[in-house]
């Protein structure tokens, strides 16, 4: 039995890897913002006793020293599961509000760990982007823009870390672009999601907070794409039980230190989502037209993520079979 930080445990893609880990009968301690937080996990995992599942609060991760304590632990950790990091447009400043907590947030745990948690070997942790050449000027012109350098410069500051300190331990990083140029291929050494689908869990999300790839699904059962449904935008896409097992397994295979995975099923649109919902759900009135594959798109490669971390993917018509019961539990 292993133990584990993962930080941000009550988000959407966190919670999966929680669930992995604690199947897979590893002992975690997850940092959570505040007690209902924690309350909430343990209510969603009644049965994991505190030897299992324990939190320590970490109220906002762009804070100076805000892991130094997180990261001790007795038994002391082994690995450090870094998925925390905001992800909404609701804000006012892109430096104070995405920027700053992505990249301090990860400089932050990494000096950490180098201090005072020597035991730790290995550090996962989660982005969205490839090498984005987006600059600090452009960054903070919209939140959108912001989010994005936010994945990308706490990605260089890791990597960047590890080279200038030469820690114990190593890292392996989750990763997927958001946007490319047709023809373009993609692989790589991290963990990078696209977009990321899948069950809901009912006691820690409301039809308002869901994730925003899932609002999609919520959007079409709701009926709010009768008249037309909308370009896809990105048409690479992930489960996230599936993206959440490659996180937990780039952590287990000593062969995925130092590497940045593309973590991908592979192509969708959103007619095709919408015809799979339609199928199950014949009642849900959805647009005949819209949503098509466009006819340029580019490709990926994430023949890493398979013979490495030895992920089979779910089919996007098993995920949508599974995640409509989830959304109807919250009134979908």
């Amino acid at each position: 039995m292993t133990r584990v930080l993962l930080t941000g445990g009550s988000g959407f893609i966190a919670v999966h890897v929680l669930e992995a880990l604690l199947t897979q009968g590893h002992s975690v301690v997850t940092s959570v913002r505040s007690e209902a937080k924690a309350q909430m996990l343990r209510d969603t995992f009644p049965n994991i006793g505190k030897d299992r599942l324990d939190f320590v609060y970490v109220a906002d991760i762009a804070q100076e020293g805000a892991f130094d304590e997180a990261v001790k632990s007795d038994p002391p950790f082994e690995w450090v599961i870094h998925t925390a990091s905001p992800f909404h447009f609701n804000i006012t400043d892109a430096q104070k509000d995405l920027l700053d907590p992505a990249i301090i947030g990860t400089t932050g745990i990494l000096k950490a760990i180098k201090k005072n948690a020597p035991t730790v070997k290995r550090v996962v942790r989660n982005t969205e982007n490839d090498w984005n050449p987006i600059t600090l000027e452009e960054a903070i012109q919209d939140p959108s823009s912001g989010y994005r350098a936010s994945k990308t410069f706490a990605e260089k500051a890791a990597w960047d870390f590890v080279e200038k300190e030469r820690p114990n331990f190593q890292i392996a990083t989750v990763w997927c672009p958001q946007k490319s140029n047709p023809g373009r291929t993609h692989s790589g050494l991290q963990m990078n999601p696209p977009m990321v689908f899948g069950p809901i869990h009912p006691k820690l999300q409301t039809l308002d907070t869901i994730n925003t790839s899932n609002q999609r699904i919520r959007d079409m059962m709701l009926g709010k794409m009768q008249d037309e449904i909308p370009p896809s935008g990105v048409h690479v896409w992930v489960d996230v039980r599936d993206l959440a097992l490659a996180h937990v397994r780039a952590a287990e295979r000593p062969e995925a230190a130092g590497k940045r995975f593309f973590v991908t099923a592979g192509y969708f649109s959103n007619r095709e989502l919408a015809d799979n919902i339609h199928e199950l759900l014949p009642e849900v009135k959805i647009a005949a037209k819209g949503g098509e594959f466009p006819s340029e798109y580019f490709k990926y490669d994430n023949s890493r993520t398979t013979d490495i971390l030895g992920i089979n993917f779910r089919s996007l018509k098993d995920m949508v079979k599974d995640t409509i019961p989830t959304l109807q539990a919250l009134g979908a």
